[in-house]
């Protein structure tokens, strides 16, 4: 971290240790600062220290890494709970027949056995996986991105909008991973005896709607999609702050790997309740339009009402989000433990200015 490619604009609760960059800083505007004795330099607050790693933040391994993290943290996730899935989407487009969870689940049980509780898991398992490497990936890119831009001071400021503008611009590119996945499973969870899975549920897809017909339901997709992940990050790494702040009474640096996984996993939990309200009015609409052919967001808000629009389907979805995104944050980040990299949040920014009076 001492090298002085790594002193551009990265503020410190991105990773960087506010004191190597200020140290730096002021050797190079000051050589004769260089002189500095190792116990006058120790007077010096420090911020929470770094993993030593194989990887260099923000060098191209590094988002690789990112990248394979949301590879499995999305795709191993949402592939588990297709079970959870494939009720809440059922319960949207048929309330009558499906009426509750409970009942959902059980005429599942009944028309389709076991097995039918796993139905759409393949285009699930390589749709997310595809939305979680440009979700993860992007959005480590775009956070060093935006703050470089901002400089040091205002990302530090204006932290929660790097997080939710950085966020946002990595959902856009997901989104357009996941979309054709996303129309194939909702048909051929919803529709029995459509198609078995992806193999032959995507050619017959693009049979009767057209190849454009796999992306006509982006703009929900994205409306509900982009609003979760803002939420999803943003919120995340508020959440985890706080918890380092008033509830560990010991720095980040100081907690075992298996507590700072914890907290992510905690974080991640909380996080995912908010993402599944904000989130729910569009995700209603996505089910109803990728299971009705030539149907419009018109007609959807005429057939399930605006009510229904946030109300149907979404304490199912609370649960299902909020473990989902939980599991998820824990299994990125003990991917980026296991090759060497920090967990995400949980370092407070320190801007230099107090260090220097200090």
């Amino acid at each position: 971290m001492a090298s002085s490619d790594r002193q551009s604009l990265i503020p410190s609760f991105l990773y960087t240790s506010s004191k190597t960059l200020l140290l730096n800083n002021l050797t190079n505007s000051s050589p004769d600062l260089a002189e500095i004795s190792p116990a006058k330099k120790s007077l010096m607050i420090q911020s929470p220290s770094e993993p030593s790693g194989k990887i260099q933040m923000y060098s191209p391994e590094f988002y690789a890494a990112c990248t394979a993290g949301g590879i499995l943290s999305c795709g191993l996730t949402h592939m588990a709970v297709t079970p959870l899935d494939l009720v809440k989407c059922n319960m949207q487009i048929d309330p009558a027949k499906y009426k509750s969870i409970s009942s959902g689940f059980g005429v599942l049980l009944k028309e389709q056995g076991v097995r039918g509780f796993f139905r759409g898991w393949v285009p699930t398992l390589l749709g997310y996986s595809a939305q979680g490497a440009c979700k993860f990936g992007f959005y480590e890119f775009f956070k060093k991105y935006y703050s470089d831009i901002a400089g040091p001071e205002y990302a530090t400021k204006y932290k929660t909008l790097i997080y939710l503008a950085g966020s946002a611009s990595a959902e856009v590119i997901a989104d357009i991973a996941l979309c054709p996945f996303e129309a194939v499973k909702v048909r051929v969870q919803t529709q029995p005896g459509f198609a078995r899975g992806l193999g032959d549920g995507l050619p017959k897809f693009v049979k009767s709607e057209g190849a454009l017909g796999l992306y006509k339901g982006l703009v929900p997709l994205w409306g509900r999609q982009i609003p979760y992940t803002m939420m999803k990050f943003a919120s995340f790494e508020t959440i985890v702050e706080m918890i380092y702040k008033y509830a560990i009474p010991r720095p980040k640096s100081e907690c075992s790997k298996e507590l700072q996984l914890g907290i992510s996993f905690a974080g991640g939990y909380v996080a995912g309740v908010f993402c599944a309200i904000v989130s729910h009015p569009a995700d209603n609409l996505v089910s109803f339009l990728n299971n009705a052919k030539g149907a419009t967001v018109g007609d959807a808000v005429k057939k399930i009402g605006v009510v229904g629009l946030f109300t149907r389907g979404l304490p199912l979805r609370i649960v299902m989000i909020g473990t989902l995104t939980g599991a998820q944050w824990g299994i990125y980040d003990a991917f980026k433990v296991f090759v060497g990299l920090p967990t995400t949040g949980g370092a407070a920014p320190v801007a230099a200015s107090s260090e220097v009076a200090k």
